[in-house]
């Protein structure tokens, strides 16, 4: 069997694997706001999670994106309700963002129906099969990063002097 047949045919157990555990899950979970987010949403979210407070420039280096997307998506999240924006009180200039009461919320509930799951999976596993895990995800973080490196490379300008 070649590569690409067996990453369609794991591709083809990871959702039949889906559609087995799809009901399973809490309405909670299902109907939580964050599922309904974008990636860079998302991204911003978990910022907040650690850092309670963030400027403009700061989420837009962290999610890789100009300063203008950045705020427009702070503006689709605050209409969403899910982030608040404030000013500085040392800097005027400097616009700060954090989670509104209702994001903060929120989040809190998805988190902790998150870490209740992950319990009682991590209670269910063999010190064995942690450890297989934690090999597992080391191997993928392996590979994405030689991903990103290989495209880092292909990217790259090619500088040409002028004289």
């Amino acid at each position: 069997m070649n590569g690409s047949n067996e990453a369609n045919s794991l591709l083809d157990g990871f959702s039949d694997y889906v559609e087995e555990i799809k009901d399973l899950l809490s309405m909670d979970i299902w109907n939580n706001v964050f599922l309904n987010c974008s990636k860079n949403e998302v991204m911003i979210l978990w910022l907040l999670y650690r850092k309670n407070e963030v400027n403009m420039s700061e989420i837009a280096e962290y999610i890789h994106a100009p300063l203008n997307t950045a705020t427009g998506i702070i503006g689709r999240m605050e209409k969403s309700d899910m982030v608040s924006r404030t000013r500085s009180k040392e800097d005027k200039r400097v616009v700060l963002i954090t989670f509104s009461e209702n994001g903060k919320l929120r989040f809190q509930q998805l988190m902790q129906q998150l870490m209740h799951y992950g319990v009682k999976i991590m209670g269910a596993l063999s010190k064995d099969e942690i450890r297989a895990v934690e090999s597992v995800m080391a191997k993928v973080k392996t590979v994405l990063q030689d991903e990103k490196k290989q495209e880092a490379k292909k990217s790259k300008v090619r500088k040409i002097t002028i004289e």
